[in-house]
């Protein structure tokens, strides 16, 4: 599968590069920079793997690799990092537009014992760990994120959300869980042209006497209202509310299948620390995953 990828991902990267100009007065264009960056990212290996040619195949070693040095610099330049925003952008453009997203968070643990002053103790799922987190809006229709950024495991997700929320164009439903269940997150969404649909984490008890936003008491009627059982020969009990929040889990098979195959999101190895080099690897191990669903759905990357 790694070959298979890894032909795509530079298809891809030679199509993104050629729509623009090359930098001038650097020895190493912006495409072979990304392409060691990849290579060092499908094998799960340090960059400094990828820079020397003995860990290319014959065929594709090149006459001059960049330096492990050049590498650290480049891979912090716009035009590098724009590029790779390009082609998570043009794997973006394969989707069908959709009314349906999922708003959830990753955790990304690191070691108790690491150095790294930018990963922070926060809750990963329901126990404590150090490191970072993931956060996305994602449609089962789309191969990557519409939306995604990355920051310290105790950052609060409806806050992320917002600033994620901000950036949606189009209407429609933004499913999330019981801790998306704000008032300040309901009328954003309101004023985006979207209904947030989340649980209450005490469902069926009273409000109290605070001034709730009215996408929020419109969720809570989609969700826990229920209508009187007529029997029709089937299950009627499914309210509309409920059979779209269902399409909620999309996003933890996305979250459970980037790990899955080789060269897939797993737990951040060591070299991997601070923000300049997580959130690259984080947005290469996005775009494997996205070319291995175009792949498996015959969709155009």
């Amino acid at each position: 599968m790694e070959d298979e990828l890894w032909d795509a991902l530079y298809q891809l990267l030679l199509r993104e590069s050629n729509r623009r100009s090359r930098r001038k007065g650097v020895w190493f264009s912006d495409i072979v920079i990304l392409a060691v960056f990849f290579w060092a990212v499908l094998h799960d290996r340090p960059i400094s793997w990828a820079c020397r040619p003995r860990n290319w195949p014959p065929e594709m070693r090149w006459r001059l690799l960049p330096s492990r040095a050049t590498m650290s610099r480049r891979m912090r330049t716009f035009s590098v990092l724009n590029l790779l925003e390009a082609m998570l952008s043009a794997l973006g453009e394969a989707a069908c537009p959709t009314l349906v997203r999922s708003v959830d968070a990753k955790p990304l643990v690191v070691g108790g014992f690491s150095k790294d002053a930018d990963a922070k103790w926060g809750y990963a799922v329901h126990a404590k760990a150090k490191g970072y987190k993931l956060f996305s809006i994602w449609s089962d229709r789309s191969p990557v994120p519409e939306q995604w950024c990355v920051g310290p495991m105790n950052r609060s997700e409806p806050i992320v959300a917002q600033v994620m929320i901000g950036r949606l164009d189009g209407g429609g439903y933004v499913l999330g869980d019981s801790s998306y269940d704000t008032n300040a997150l309901h009328q954003l969404c309101e004023g985006q042209g979207l209904q947030l649909l989340a649980p209450r984490k005490n469902p069926g008890t009273q409000l109290g006497h605070k001034v709730h936003a009215p996408s929020r008491l419109r969720s809570i009627e989609l969700l826990e209202t229920r209508p009187a059982m007529r029997w029709c020969g089937s299950d009627c009990g499914q309210t509309f509310g409920p059979s779209v929040f269902a399409g909620r889990t999309g996003i933890e098979r996305h979250f459970g299948q980037m790990g899955n195959f080789g060269g897939g999101l797993s737990p951040l190895p060591n070299w991997v620390r601070r923000p300049h080099r997580v959130v690259p690897w984080i947005g290469a191990k996005i775009l494997l995953n996205g070319l291995r669903i175009c792949r498996n759905k015959g969709l155009a990357a």
